[in-house]
């Protein structure tokens, strides 16, 4: 199943650019927003295995809005690629790999225009994205699938000047700027997929591929990654998890490389999609 949020409208997709209102479809039960169906994913995915009926809904992508607009809480993991945390100039982690939020302001859906913040280094990090589907405390390894109503795309857009200002790393506030957390372009049940640990993912700037990785490499997968969340704190329906990116980023490269105003970045991960966004510089005071 995929779900998409559609002008704010939970929509089940029968193609990329047409799908079912839920809210039509299930005569007012489940709808009209995302966030309502996520309180009822169990019943949600019973109703949805009957192919539900109801009028066509027809689309462009710039209706789409990120697949759970309105989280408690967007969780973001880091190193937690080999790779990448090599890159970065660190140990793998032997534990949790670091933790931070990006802030839900920063949410948008998959193909938006991001302003570049004025003197800063604005980086890629693409990266799978699991959207909780039932509250999860303390929950088993074996069982945390269940509590994943779907994956997606995320990219965590990084402003590296102050991110990395000291004398402590602002990292959540690094990475929330307005539209610094697209998410897209629409949800899709892990049963969808070939193999849900083992997704190949990439992004490219202008053309050229930045990074390639597959989620199989992950350091802590997602399973492990949401029970040992779960320890700590409750993940509720609709919260999003971003699970770390792979190697390749801009501030890893010799020399650095940051997005420019007028760059175009395309992020993909198999089996779900594409994400776009363009990049503008700020406006001057």
């Amino acid at each position: 199943m995929r779900l998409a949020n559609v002008d704010g409208r939970a929509v089940l997709l029968t193609a990329d650019d047409t799908g079912i209102d839920v809210d039509t479809a299930s005569g007012g039960k489940f709808g009209p927003g995302l966030a309502s169906v996520y309180e009822n994913w169990d019943g949600f995915r019973a109703w949805a295995e009957q192919p539900p009926a109801g009028p066509g809904v027809i689309f462009t992508r710039a209706r789409l809005g990120s697949p759970s607009p309105a989280p408690r809480q967007i969780v973001a993991i880091g190193l937690n690629y080999d790779a990448h945390a090599a890159e970065s100039g660190f140990e793998a982690p032997g534990g949790l790999p670091p933790t931070f939020t990006k802030f839900v302001s920063a949410l948008t859906g998959p193909d938006a225009e991001v302003v570049l913040p004025a003197g800063g280094d604005v980086d890629w990090e693409v990266e799978l994205v699991a959207v909780i589907g039932r509250t999860a405390t303390r929950v088993a390894e074996s069982e945390a699938w269940d509590h994943v109503a779907g994956v997606t795309i995320g990219q965590d857009l990084s402003e590296r000047v102050s991110q990395l200002a000291g004398p402590v790393p602002q990292f959540s506030l690094g990475k929330s700027y307005p539209n610094f957390a697209p998410v897209g372009p629409w949800l899709v049940t892990p049963d969808e997929l070939a193999d849900r640990d083992d997704l190949a993912l990439g992004c490219a700037v202008d053309g050229e591929t930045v990074q390639e990785g597959r989620t199989r490499e992950l350091i802590f997968p997602v399973a492990r990654l949401i029970s040992e969340l779960s320890r700590t704190i409750t993940l509720f329906p609709g919260d999003l998890v971003f699970t770390g990116t792979p190697a390749g980023v801009g501030m890893g490269r010799t020399p650095k490389r940051f997005l420019r105003p007028g760059e175009h970045l395309v992020s993909w991960i198999e089996g779900i999609g594409e994400m776009r966004q363009t990049f503008v510089a700020a406006q001057e005071d």
